[in-house]
């Protein structure tokens, strides 16, 4: 249930005031199992004004996504595919943590962006080629291509979409859908057919408060991200989430830290990368240290769980450095930091990059369970300052779908998504319905409407 609008609600609230009315309120939850299924809602007060379907979407950096499938080399594209996974939460690393709204069931929201294709071209041959099989740390992964020495290359990070891309741009549609409420699940598809991209997933998580933190884990129907690369021979790459803690609520300064394992795994080239998120310690500045691996593995016996269980023989890469700041890679099996700074190429430097804009359908072209059109009533109190208003609009927005469901109930009706052909499915994969095929072929051609599907 939601909390009743009091009569100093719309009193303007410091940060200080924010969180310890967050406290008070998970206090109520320690030792619940998890939170994510109890749905409770918080004081509009205390909520991001954005929807939670706009919220997660991994494309914060379109152009490292666009840049998948680049390379004819597998190693190379599991590079490629790992510089896309460092950068998909920017709002992370450049912004703070917030709590969006809840998913209502069959809302859905979509966009499209106009991402940069300029990001730099890996090819670890050239790196072999230039002698000593890695590149200066002054150079970002370049091709050898046209005479480039990948040693000398200037540095060039993977930009992301300005106001007036200066170069050729790429179209990314993306489009999801709230496909169950109990548990709360959506399902997503990214679609760049310019570049024989998709990738797609269920989104579903776990959350527990342990009194100072809260872990946040996938749900057992969030398998992760499915990359697809369609001129691969459909090669597909399963990247798998770590758990992360929200903490830093003692403090009143919220951050988050990841102590855990992540797992990107590609069957058609038999590689797989294993991420080691290394956790802070009590005492100190936060590190955000990384340690990784590419190796060989057996896709029918896939047993290698963390990186000390890889065999040197094995491993073609070794990754490290900082996720909320700068990651290198080296070749071959010697530890990362073996190697001098010289022989460390630089994967991704996360420091100037920025969260990409958004192109989203115009108002009139939006349906009424679109997200930005379900909760504008509840943003624009929101951005106004009527928090009482909001939490009142936010409390018959949620009385209106427990009505639904109900009604649902007395007619013996289960819930059909409407692009997506799973609610929820074990394989982590979801299908479009043919509604949901058309609303991203008609967004890839900059076509909002949605006369003729819904």
């Amino acid at each position: 249930m939601a909390p009743h609008a009091s009569a100093d609600e719309d009193v303007p609230q410091n940060e200080g005031g924010k969180l310890k009315m967050f406290i008070s309120i998970l206090r109520r939850f320690v030792g619940v199992a998890d939170l994510a299924a109890v749905r409770f809602s918080l004081p509009s007060q205390l909520l991001e004004p954005t929807p939670n379907l706009e919220y997660w979407n991994y494309l914060d950096n379109p152009s490292a996504f666009a840049s998948i499938g680049t390379s004819d080399e597998p190693l190379d594209r599991m590079l490629e595919v790992l510089r896309f996974w460092f950068t998909k939460d920017l709002k992370y690393v450049k912004g703070r943590p917030c709590k969006p709204y809840n998913s209502c069931l069959g809302e859905f929201f979509r966009c499209n962006w106009e991402a940069e294709d300029n990001a730099p071209r890996i090819n670890t041959r050239s790196l072999i080629a230039a002698g000593s099989g890695n590149a200066s740390s002054s150079s970002s992964i370049k091709s050898a291509q046209n005479g480039v020495d990948p040693r000398t290359a200037s540095t060039v990070s993977v930009v992301q979409t300005a106001a007036n891309p200066a170069g050729p741009t790429v179209r990314i549609s993306y489009l999801t859908e709230q496909t169950s409420h109990h548990p709360p699940v959506s399902a997503f598809y990214i679609s760049c057919p310019e570049k024989g991209l998709h990738a797609r997933g269920f989104d579903q998580i776990s959350a527990k408060f342990t009194g100072t933190t809260i872990k946040v884990s996938p749900g057992e129907h969030n398998l992760g991200i499915f990359i697809t690369l369609e001129r691969r021979n459909h090669e597909t790459y399963q990247l798998k989430h770590p758990a992360a803690h929200l903490g830093g609520i003692l403090r009143g300064a919220l951050s988050v830290s990841v102590g855990d394992m992540a797992y990107i795994t590609c069957p058609e080239t038999k590689l797989k990368a294993i991420l080691h998120y290394i956790e802070d310690g009590w005492l100190g500045r936060a590190q955000n240290k990384m340690e990784g691996v590419i190796f060989k593995y057996d896709p029918e016996n896939d047993d290698k769980q963390r990186i000390k269980d890889v065999p040197d023989a094995d491993v073609v890469v070794r990754l490290g450095g900082a996720w909320k700041d700068r990651i290198v890679f080296t070749l071959g099996s010697k530890p990362v930091e073996s190697h001098p700074p010289e022989q460390q190429t630089t994967i991704i430097d996360l420091a100037p990059l920025t969260v990409a804009p958004k192109t989203l359908p115009p108002r009139e072209a939006q349906a009424e369970n679109e997200s930005l059109v379900l909760w504008d009533g509840v943003t624009q109190a929101i951005m106004s300052k009527q928090f009482s208003k909001a939490t009142s609009v936010k409390v018959e927005l949620e009385e209106r779908q427990r009505e639904k469901a109900r009604e649902r109930e007395r007619k013996n009706e289960v819930f059909q998504p409407m692009f997506f052909n799973q609610a929820t499915d074990k394989g982590g994969k979801p299908d479009l319905t043919e509604k949901g095929r058309q609303v991203l072929e008609r967004a890839q051609k900059g076509d909002w409407s949605l006369e003729g599907i819904l």
